[in-house]
């Protein structure tokens, strides 16, 4: 039950659909790269801008520096470029101002000293502390200035100043046109990412759905279906591969119960009519002491029967349960073999059959001594009802690599080389004949396997027909059992 509500719990929790998940890990994912893409061709060109302003700036005081050095002060080609060059510019107008030693202008471009006044640039570029700096006409219009000295002569005397301003109204523009592309291509990313995330979740998805149509139609007479798995991307194909695995189990599981449940019934219906065929007849008609007492053992011998095979349906059932554990203790092998020798010793010197234990002395191992013994007397004996006179029962142990091997072989009759794949199944007989005199229900090997699985060990089986079996049961190391427990 505490599963049921982890699950239901987790369920309620995380109730999100995949295909809803991944539209939103692609959406923001693909949104996150377009704003970033956007958002740096922005940044860029604006720094591209910015760095074409600044290399106007100081290409045009460059200019400015040769006329004064190279003509000494030529006071014509000063405003000529201030007052001509700068005037002629239609896009990134630049401002030229050259100012003497008493602060007389002497060359200024036309238009300046409505938008920037000396006392302005001067202002600014003391606040900036030298360098490129931004600052704002009186109306409003961006500039990106510059001030520099200039040495009239090589004496370094006279010297004047040059204020140099490049209109920023284009650059601006620019940047805005620039911007509603901008906020255009993130609305529209806004609107698209998750339609396309939507369709694209929604088709990575479809095997998932696709698999869970399918899983709604399995039932239990339906289990004989697959999933093709074909053109699935590897990791659903794994998932296909995987469900059509456990349907595969689940088919040979429910096939297994229904032979199982097949089996009980028979065997359970043979002593219980004959347990009433027994009554009826004894109440057909009034009869003798001695009949009765016939009658009563008949249905004694019928129920001690029917109760043997109840305890080992329910001990296959109980050892099958994931809540099983074992006692184990550290045994000796050897005393084990013999205690098990000892007691089917009168039954075997009564069918004239030698029963032996050879070597396994020193052998030991951490096993359920109960079960353990169970499962060798079983051993011993199917061994003693397929064995005749004067034949002979061999119980040994020894270890091998660590683990613990145990063998019964006997000189019987031997099992048929087609039924030895099967021994092991619930209710097979290799002999119904003999199990029908023996009473056998043919579930003495079943429990030994299972006896051997609790213990993390195998079980194996060789026979030949007229020269006898061997049954080998292989134990693991005490690590290795506690790993499987």
């Amino acid at each position: 039950m505490s599963s049921k509500v982890r699950t239901e719990g987790g369920a309620a929790a995380h109730g999100t659909s995949l295909a809803f998940r991944l539209t939103a890990w692609y959406s923001t994912a693909s949104f996150l790269l377009v704003s970033t893409a956007v958002g740096l061709l922005y940044y860029g060109l604006s720094g591209n801008l910015k760095r074409l302003s600044e290399q106007l700036l100081e290409d045009e005081l460059n200019v400015c520096r040769a006329l004064v050095r190279e003509r000494g002060g030529d006071m014509h080609a000063l405003r000529e470029e201030a007052e001509i060059d700068s005037a002629i510019r239609k896009y990134e107008k630049f401002y030229v101002r050259v100012i003497g030693e008493n602060g007389q202008v002497l060359a200024t471009t036309p238009g300046m000293d409505q938008e920037l006044s000396s006392a302005h640039i001067a202002q600014e570029e003391a606040r900036s502390q030298g360098g490129i700096f931004w600052l704002q006409s009186p109306d409003g219009t961006p500039y990106r200035a510059m001030v520099a000295t200039l040495s009239v002569d090589s004496r370094a005397v006279a010297k004047w100043i040059v204020q140099v301003a490049v209109d920023l109204t284009q650059e601006q523009q620019v940047l805005a046109r620039h911007r509603v592309w901008v906020y255009t291509v993130l609305a529209a990313a806004l609107l698209l990412c998750p339609w396309a995330g939507y369709a694209i979740a929604r088709r990575g998805t479809r095997p998932l759905h696709d698999m869970a149509d399918m899983a709604r139609h399995v039932s239990s007479s339906t289990l004989n279906e697959r999933i093709q798995a074909q053109g699935y991307p590897s990791e659903v194909a794994a998932l296909a591969e995987t469900f059509n695995g456990m349907l595969e189990r689940l088919e040979e599981s429910f096939a297994r119960l229904s032979r199982f449940s097949a089996d009980i019934a028979h065997e359970l219906r043979t002593p219980v009519n004959n347990i009433r065929g027994e009554s009826e007849v004894a109440l057909a008609r009034t009869r003798t002491v001695e009949e009765y007492r016939d009658a009563l053992g008949s249905c004694l011998e019928e129920s001690v029967r029917l109760t043997e095979l109840i305890e080992s349906l329910l001990f296959l059932a109980r050892a099958e349960s994931p809540g099983g554990h074992l006692k184990r203790r550290e045994e000796n092998i050897g005393a084990l073999l013999k205690d098990v020798r000892d007691y089917y010793e009168a039954a075997a010197a009564e069918a004239g059959v030698t029963l032996v234990v050879g070597s396994g002395s020193e052998i030991t191992g951490a096993v359920d001594r109960a079960l353990l013994q169970r499962a060798i007397g079983n051993l011993v004996s199917n061994a003693l009802a397929n064995t005749p006179a004067g034949g002979t029962i061999a119980l040994s142990a020894r270890g091998v690599d660590g683990r613990v091997q145990i063998e019964i072989g006997d000189s019987g009759t031997g099992i048929a080389a087609e039924a030895l794949p099967k021994v092991f199944d619930r209710f097979y007989r290799a002999d119904p004949a003999r199990a029908r005199v023996s009473g056998g229900a043919g579930l003495g090997l079943a429990i030994v396997r299972q006896i051997v699985a609790l213990h993390g060990g195998d079980v194996q089986i060789a026979s030949e027909l007229g020269r006898g079996t061997t049954v080998s049961i292989t134990l693991p190391p005490p690590a290795a059992q506690a790993a499987h427990a």
